[in-house]
């Protein structure tokens, strides 16, 4: 009950963040206005308070949202402030072209789910584990961007921009459909293993059921748990897509909710956001809905759960060599000067004396890439340790901490993004604050669960009842368990981190030119991609190594972790904390 009044508080703050936002906007939205409509007319004060009157800016912060909320009820977004257009209109137009992309992307995303759930389903164990979580862990811009660079402009098979026909298409679905389809493949062959261990199993084929109806009935016992995942999957395709859309010019809602950020268009920018957010809501509940009729009436109030699923055995040398190389690139780098201009030597191809080649301002990519290195891995560390902190603070409320983390997973870090930039402006600490405002829930859900884990724990009862105080349990007992895990979680998503600020980055929603961000780098490259590609394969090649070391850090931890367990239940942090108490006391 908790937890659900804390997701309707979750979705109202931030229903009313998105009605608010000429209010919350850094600039004067009749300012806006004045220069969407004449850029020549001098911004006087009577030509200010004349827009103010007539778009209702002066009546205050809660009249504005509640006039916004009214003919929201009434099926009206308001007027574009650059167009003098309707609003919904627009949204409707973009949301129906981005629909159309997602089902693309889903007939691209579930052939490649097939073939990597195939070999577990023959064989009963997986052997593309690592394969598929490489897929899911690739940055939709990043594989748009190399799908851009191979299929449009070396081989030119398909178009590059715009969007007049099923060739248009193809670029775009793959770059959204691959990830997904990993996604997808590596939830399902992670669990089956597990499921085709079950005893059923085992008598149904010693009954001679057939292979084809086993593997059936192991799908479908494996899909109900997973099912709100699958829906996470669509969650995250919304956010992708507004990089993608940019990227090929699709006219879709997330490049209309992009560019109505950038040119502080709020009604356009309002309307686009709710229209993303309804469509993740949506999907959260058809996923709910899709997992009921699953489960059948028998199971729908139990539930289902899947067996743990086994570990991917992984050596540290792979995460080793991937940190090794990153570290030698962005020290090499820090030896150069990354804002140096040098005309007469743009888009020179690499050599001895720039390895990596220049960009169009003839600045030595080397250089760009280790201090833009530098700078987001520095602020993906100060954006895991404020999630942490919040996390430790918000685990002892679990009501809060499950509550927001359902409207979080709903927010794409594009979306946020987006609406921090339309608030604040783009910029680096703008990037950080979209990017952290969704990775705290994750880390505070987690923190929650294991301090309810502890708290249930027989050590602690003992403790209690030896006459141990609050406080004493709390710090010598709670916190020691629950701190490491967790800090271990968010040091596991500091690279992916880092590549959601990239993303934020690559849109122009963080670091700003001539900062040399990662993302930054890839999208100004962008412009000069047939005449210089190694200027843009330089940053796609590094955050492709940087999502390969976020895998293979996850697996390997994971992998160790399983196997210690396995190995020794008495190394579990809560029966160590019972052996220490009961040796103390």
């Amino acid at each position: 009950m908790r937890a659900g009044v804390t997701r309707a508080a979750a979705l109202t703050l931030v229903v009313a963040a998105v009605g608010l936002l000429p209010w919350l906007s850094g600039r004067d939205p009749a300012l806006t206005v004045l220069r969407a409509r004449s850029a020549e007319q001098e911004a006087t004060a009577e030509a200010l308070a004349a827009i103010r009157a007539d778009l209702g800016l002066d009546a205050g912060a809660l009249a504005l949202l509640g006039r916004w909320a009214s003919a929201l009820i009434r099926g009206d977004l308001g007027t574009s402030w650059v167009s003098g257009t309707d609003v919904l209109p627009s949204v409707v137009a973009g949301l129906q072209v981005s629909l159309g992309l997602m089902g693309a992307a889903f007939a691209v995303a579930l052939p490649v789910a097939a073939a990597l759930v195939a070999p577990v389903l023959v064989r009963g164990r997986g052997t593309s584990g690592a394969v598929a979580a490489m897929l899911a862990a690739v940055p939709e811009f990043l594989l748009a961007t190399l799908l851009l660079i191979v299929g449009g402009v070396w081989l030119g098979w398909f178009p590059t921009a715009g969007w007049h026909g099923p060739a248009h298409l193809v670029l775009p679905a793959m770059a959204l459909g691959v990830p997904a389809g990993g996604l997808l493949g590596r939830l399902v062959a992670d669990a089956l293993p597990a499921v085709l261990d079950e005893r059923w199993v085992e008598l149904w084929r010693g009954a001679g059921v057939s292979p084809a109806r086993v593997a059936a009935a192991a799908l479908r016992r494996v899909l109900p748990p997973l099912v709100p995942q699958f829906g996470m999957v669509v969650v995250g395709l919304t956010g992708g897509a507004v990089a993608v859309e940019t990227i090929f010019a699709v006219p879709g809602i997330g490049r209309t909710a992009l560019g109505a950020a950038k040119s502080q268009d709020l009604p356009l920018l309002q309307g686009a956001v709710l229209a993303l957010l309804v469509l993740g809501l949506a999907v959260g509940a058809l996923a709910a809905l899709v997992r009921r009729r699953l489960l059948g009436p028998g199971l729908r109030d139990a539930g289902l759960t899947l067996p743990a699923p086994r570990p991917v055995r992984v050596g540290p040398a792979v995460p080793l060599v991937l940190a090794a190389g990153l570290l030698v690139l962005i020290g090499w780098g820090l030896l150069r000067d990354p804002y140096t201009v040098d005309t007469a030597a743009r888009l020179a191809p690499p050599d001895l004396a720039h390895p990596l080649g220049t960009d169009g301002l003839g600045r030595d990519v080397l250089a760009r890439l280790g201090h833009g290195a530098a700078a987001t891995v520095g602020t993906a560390a100060a954006v895991c340790a404020l999630s942490f902190a919040l996390a430790m603070v918000l685990g002892f409320a679990p009501s809060i901490a499950v509550g927001t983390s359902d409207i979080a997973n709903a927010l794409p870090p594009v979306i946020v993004g987006i609406l921090v930039a339309a608030a604040a402006g783009p910029g680096t600490g703008g990037a950080a604050l979209a990017v952290a405002l969704i990775s705290w829930p994750a880390l505070a859900a987690h923190a929650a669960a294991l301090v309810q884990e502890v708290r249930a724990s027989g050590f602690l009862l003992a403790q209690r009842a030896i006459g141990a105080g609050p406080g004493w349990v709390l710090v010598r007992h709670v916190l020691p368990s629950v701190a490491g895990p967790v800090a271990r979680h968010a040091v596991l998503r500091l690279p992916g981190i880092a590549l959601a600020l990239a993303s934020l980055g690559f849109l122009g929603l963080g670091a700003q030119p001539p900062a040399p961000e990662w993302g930054l780098l890839l999208d100004e490259s962008r412009a000069y991609v047939e005449r210089a590609p190694w200027a843009a394969l330089a940053p796609a090649l590094a955050l492709a190594a940087l999502a390969a070391l976020a895998v293979s850090l996850a697996a390997y931890t994971s992998y160790v972790t399983s196997a210690s367990y396995s190995s020794s239940a008495s190394r579990s942090p809560v029966r160590r904390r019972t052996r220490k108490a009961a040796d103390a006391h």
